[in-house]
This record gives C-alpha cells, structure tokens and sequence, in this order.
C-alpha cells in the first residue's frame, strides 16, 4: 500500500503533467517579446508564490514539446554573460489551440467542480 503522502505526491504529478502545457501556453500568449526559460520560470515562480506547480525540470521538455508540436517557436541568441539562450515565443497554431484548451479546462473545471460538490 503506497502511503498518503506518496499518493499525493504522485496525483500533483499526474495533475501538473496534465496542465503545464496549457499553463506554458497562457504565460506565452500575454508576452509581447520572446521570453528564455529562465524568465517564464520566474514568471510562474511569481504568479504562485509558495506554490511550486512546475519545476525547472519540467519546463523545458514541455517547451520542446510545444515547439515540437508547432505552438510555439524558438531562436537560439548570444548571452553576453554565458551560454546562449533559447528564446521562445507563440505561434499563431499555438494562439488557435491555447483558446480551444482553454474552453476544455473550463468544462473540465466545471464537471470536476460538480461532482465535488455533490
């Protein structure tokens, strides 16, 4: 039998694999300019304080998988104080399927919200 904590630790999981793309999407959308990892990690750092929905980790396979998939795009720049960077930025497919996920999550949230509440 898999402890309480273990269980809920595995059910975060399952939740957030289920979200980060629709949540990576959202943060995209409202950018004018291109943003680099590290920015959108901080950007979700401070829209959820105290509350680590996505890990570092986690982000960029779910950025490539975005790329991958044609939501969003990315260029590779110069840093002046290290590596380079990846830069990434929505495409229009990816505004299209951002609105049609975002309608999903609401009749998810919806039906979820209901049964809940019996």
């Amino acid at each position: 039998m898999i402890e309480p904590a273990a269980q809920t630790k595995k059910f975060q999981k399952e939740l957030n694999a289920g979200t980060s793309s629709l949540i990576l999407l959202s943060v995209m959308s409202r950018s004018e300019e291109p943003l680099y990892g590290y920015q959108i990690a901080k950007m979700l750092e401070e829209s959820g304080p105290g509350v680590p929905m996505m890990k570092q980790g986690t982000l960029y396979p779910v950025l490539r998988s975005l790329e991958d998939n044609g939501l969003l795009e990315s260029m590779v720049e110069p840093s002046v104080s290290g590596p380079p960077r990846r830069y990434y930025k929505i495409t229009e497919e990816g505004r299209t399927t951002l609105v049609e996920w975002v309608e999903l999550w609401k009749q998810t949230k919806k039906f979820v919200d209901a049964i809940l509440k019996g």
